[in-house]
């Protein structure tokens, strides 16, 4: 089942494009950068850079909420050299997968490399997909059905 990356609006489009780059696999992204025909002269704006996020969280989904925890995130920001600005950021410490993700986001915004970087990231959200389908297959396979018998006295 193909993933559509929507095109109804730039912003829409581009928050999805960061979305799918910061699930990727770094190893994806960097075989990527290697294949990548024409590599456009890349300079560090901001970082790469690690932090910490808190996590919040609700009992329930709609208790009272309450800090859950840290989580380190990674971002970074680069300018090619023909003027896009790229914005990279993903959970854990990988500063390189941070940049490349702002790399393919810039690029993203350029019309000649766009159609390439669209199809990285339908190659991301089928691969996506497949690793959500395979989950949810894990769990199917641990479900146990409960039911209640009717005992004869009543």
């Amino acid at each position: 089942m193909p993933i559509e990356i929507r095109a109804d609006g730039g912003e829409q489009k581009r928050r999805r494009t960061m979305e799918l780059l910061s699930k990727a696999d770094e190893s994806l992204l960097q075989t990527a950068w290697e294949l990548l025909s024409d590599k456009p002269d890349v300079a560090r704006v901001r970082g790469p850079e690690t932090g910490l996020v808190m996590l919040r969280g609700r009992i329930g989904g709609g208790g009272s909420p309450f800090n859950l925890g840290e989580a380190a995130v990674s971002r970074a920001t680069v300018r090619l050299g023909t003027g896009e600005i790229g914005h990279g950021q993903t959970l854990g410490l990988s500063h390189r997968k941070a940049e490349l993700a702002a790399i393919f986001d810039a690029l993203a915004q350029r019309p000649e490399t766009s159609v390439e970087i669209d199809r990285l990231l339908q190659e991301i959200a089928e691969l996506l997909a497949e690793r959500d389908a395979q989950t949810e297959r894990q769990t199917a396979a641990t479900k146990v059905d409960f039911f209640t018998m009717v005992r004869g006295e009543d």
